[in-house]
């Protein structure tokens, strides 16, 4: 996440940016901000764990890093999504790119939520 969201900071500094259209622009400005986002959420799991330990709140600590964690997962599946929404929009002339993210963000979602949920589900009952 780091390096992505340091490269969408330098982004606005290159000649390619000033011929950007006003869609395009948008989709950078809400990449940059689902950049940051991100950023403070998976970061505030390690601060937050540093801030609190030691101070006999285990149990609350691990349910709020853990939460953080979440929110920061969310908003990266976001953060790529519009990264890439913007640069295929660029790379494919704005034909397939909506298609290309459509079925990306299916597989991040299928990764990182539904295969984790269905394990759950399936050990979990077994108990």
């Amino acid at each position: 996440m780091q390096i992505l969201f340091g490269f969408l900071l330098t982004v606005v500094f290159t000649q390619r940016f000033a011929t950007l259209d006003a869609a395009d622009r948008n989709i950078y400005v809400i990449t940059l901000l689902l950049g940051a986002s991100t950023t403070g959420a998976l970061v505030g799991t390690v601060t937050f764990h540093r801030l609190v330990s030691g101070h006999r709140l285990k149990p609350q600590t691990v349910l709020w890093a853990s939460r953080l964690a979440l929110t920061g997962v969310v908003l990266l599946l976001g953060t790529v999504a519009s990264a890439l929404l913007l640069i295929l929009r660029l790379a494919l002339n704005g034909s397939a790119a909506p298609w290309v993210v459509t079925a990306l963000v299916l597989w991040f979602v299928v990764c990182w939520f539904v295969l984790p949920a269905w394990v759950l589900h399936r050990y979990s009952s077994s108990d």
